[in-house]
């Protein structure tokens, strides 16, 4: 007899006893329903955005969908009038067209005869809207527009996410690997240094970063951002916890078959540590894709900037493009998203592996 294989419906409604929902039912579903809300609420307000035009963004109150106001042709005018429904004093209602707007009077007239002009007051109409996705918001920037070139600022940005992901890993790996398999004079003293770094802000130490990377020659260029953050006390923090759970004596008996430490590093502990390596990968792939203080101070020149910075193109001294802005930013939430789909099986091994010992 085989057991049979529980479907998403049954997953959703299941009960934690009998056949009734009791009051601890009740709580966790409210608790669960409460929670994705709050957690994809904002995500789902991104995207919505980003298919709205800049007058639909300003408007209140707002929208939660993207609708625009319906405008129709006119004869006797050179741009399209938008579309209002006016109630008049006497309960009919007629669809007309704005011509223009002084306080609160509203000049309307009809688009079958628009000799006539109506006077209304603006309480008197609501305007006409259609759903409708203003994919011009993705088109155009991903065209140039203005001093903003997405696909230069993508490849910056993915080749500093890429180097540094690899480049963090080689080091916090290496350095985990010593901590939790080596027995030297200081070692926990070491650690608890290395761990001691978290509790000092990014802020203290941005100018003294900054004067290494001058006197290095590395301002407006891309080493310039990888490089200082390539070693964190969290990677090694996690990957040292992890390889605390692997067996010395697997080490003892490739050291007997003559493999050198390099070997023992390569061959043996990074395969066992991979999920502790997948959830460093994420962490460090969302850490070097959203940079944006850091980049913003070491790059000056245009063509070196990331992603994140160069979204400052649509914020101009009067007026920022949030149409455009939301629009890339929704682009820039894609490989961050694709990532954690991919390494996602990994986080839970690796996160409730990394505190045994």
């Amino acid at each position: 007899m085989t057991a049979e294989t529980p479907t998403m419906g049954s997953f959703l409604v299941k009960r934690s006893g009998g056949q009734r929902f009791n009051l601890n039912d009740i709580l966790t579903y409210t608790y669960l329903t409460v929670g994705t809300f709050l957690m994809f609420g904002p995500v789902i307000w991104l995207v919505l955005s980003s298919f709205k035009t800049q007058a639909a963004l300003i408007e209140f109150p707002p929208q939660l969908l993207p609708l625009q106001q319906i405008q129709v042709e006119v004869e006797g005018y050179d741009e399209p009038l938008p579309l209002f429904t006016v109630t008049f004093e006497d309960g009919s209602v007629q669809e007309l067209a704005r011509a223009r707007r002084v306080g609160i009077e509203a000049q309307m007239v009809d688009p079958a005869n628009p000799e006539e002009i109506i006077r209304v007051n603006i309480n008197q109409h609501e305007p006409i809207r259609e759903f409708r996705l203003a994919w011009e918001n993705y088109t155009t920037p991903l065209q140039g527009v203005g001093s903003f070139n997405f696909v230069r600022y993508f490849a910056n940005s993915f080749i500093v996410t890429f180097v540094a992901t690899f480049i963090t890993l080689i080091i916090n790996s290496m350095a985990a690997f010593a901590l939790s398999k080596y027995k030297f004079y200081g070692r926990e003293t070491l650690f608890v240094i290395i761990i001691g770094t978290l509790m000092i802000p990014v802020t203290v130490i941005l100018v003294p970063v900054f004067l290494v990377i001058t006197q290095l020659g590395l301002n407006n260029n891309l080493l310039g951002v990888i490089i200082p953050g390539a070693a964190t006390p969290t990677g090694v923090f996690l990957l040292r916890q992890y390889m605390l759970t692997i067996p010395d004596e697997l080490l003892d008996s490739a050291r007997i078959d003559g493999a050198s430490e390099w070997h023992i590093y390569w061959k043996i502990i990074l395969p066992l540590a991979r999920p502790a390596l997948a959830v460093l990968a994420i962490f460090s792939v969302m850490w070097r894709w959203n940079d944006f203080l850091w980049p913003l101070i070491v790059l000056s020149r245009s063509e070196l900037f990331t992603l994140q910075v160069g979204l400052n193109a649509f914020q101009g001294e009067l007026n920022i493009q949030w149409h455009f802005v939301l629009a890339m930013t929704v682009l820039t939430l894609l490989p961050i998203t694709l990532v954690f789909a991919v390494l996602q099986r990994f986080i839970t091994t690796g996160i409730a592996t990394t505190g045994m010992k």
